[in-house]
This record gives C-alpha cells, structure tokens and sequence, in this order.
C-alpha cells in the first residue's frame, strides 16, 4: 500500500503542478473542494425519500477518487516529505471509522473536513468499506482517472477546445471500461490507460 500510495503522491504533485508550477502557494482550499464533492456523492447515492432513487455505486466511488485528489494535495502541503505522507494516509486508512449509515458516513466526511479545513482518512476509509471498494481498486481508479486529467489537458480542457462527450458518453464512462481491459499491476500501466484513451477519443 505504501509504494501504491507514493506513486499516487507523485502523479498528484505532477497534476497539479500541470495546472500550475506554483500550486503549492496558491492557497487553494482544498477542503472546500472535498466537502462539495461529498454532497455531489451524496446525490450519487440517494437520499431524497419523496423520489425513488437507485444508489449508482460507480459514480460514487468515481467521486470518492475526486475527493482522493484533493486530500492527497492538501497533506502534500503538510509535508514535504511524500514518504512521510504515504505512511500518515496509510495508518488512518487502516483505522477506519465504523458508522454502518452510508449516508451519514458521508456526511460525517463533509463535516469533519469543513471543521478542521482538512480531511482525515479514517472517515474516507469508513465511507471505502461501506461502497465495498478495496485499496487495489481505489489505486486503479485513481490512476486512471489522473491520466484522464493529463489526456484532458493535453486535449485543449484549459482553452475550452476538450470534447467530454465522446459517442454520446462521458468520457469517465469510456474511462471505466478502459480500466477494466487493463493489467493495473502492470509497470506501464499509465501508459496504457493514455493510449487506450487516445484511441476513443473523437477529436
């Protein structure tokens, strides 16, 4: 876990530095980002009781990756050591919270993290068991959502140029059958995920 972990780190540093050299003096509030991430999985899961409403387990887990990129660039900014890092997000992913209500583990996420401006791990770890989503496959979607976000910039995303609709579906939707096809523990694995991308893509 702790090698996955720093190859994460890494490829989240080369994001965001992607988006801007400067990224770790920019200020960003990375919390508030994983707490509006929080309620859009909440809409993902269901909750409104006047409507019926089938819990979509993928979109959840696709924005438990989104909230992934945020925590992760906020303990970067903790600590300059991505060792260090890795071994602080890998002990509180292993001690977990235990509330057994999806939704309120959800909502607990969004709260903790708006009152200490930072998200602990042990409550994403809590809300990971409660969807059935292992490390193996929070690696492999991370990583394939990270290359998502380089073919996006590569693709024109900044300039407004990027086509999201490929065939009539998003291109997380195209990402997710991708990922299925492709050896996560293979050493060019990133690589793969980029080419494969590259096939799909209209533009």
């Amino acid at each position: 876990m702790k090698q996955q972990l720093m190859i994460m780190l890494e490829m989240q540093d080369a994001m965001n530095t992607r988006v801007n050299p400067d990224w770790r003096q920019a200020g960003n509030a990375w919390y508030r980002a994983i707490w509006t991430e929080c309620a859009e999985m909440l809409d993902h899961y269901g909750w409104k009781w006047w409507k019926h409403q089938q819990p979509e387990i993928e979109q959840v887990q696709l924005e438990l990756v989104d909230i992934l990129h945020f925590a992760m660039s906020d303990y970067l900014l903790q600590d300059s050591d991505n060792e260090a890092v890795a071994v602080r997000i890998a002990d509180e992913l292993s001690h977990p919270h235990d509330d057994d209500d999806i939704r309120r583990a959800i909502e607990t996420m969004a709260r903790t993290t708006i009152e200490h401006q930072s998200m602990h791990f042990s409550d994403f770890a809590n809300v990971m068991a409660l969807i059935e989503m292992d490390f193996d496959q929070l690696y492999r979607t991370y990583v394939g959502k990270n290359v998502l976000n380089f073919f996006r910039q590569d693709h024109g995303y900044k300039d407004g140029s990027y086509i999201k609709l490929w065939h009539g579906r998003e291109d997380n939707e195209h990402l997710a059958e991708l990922l299925v096809t492709l050896d996560s523990a293979s050493e060019n694995f990133r690589d793969d995920v980029y080419k494969g991308l590259v096939a799909r893509y209209p533009g």
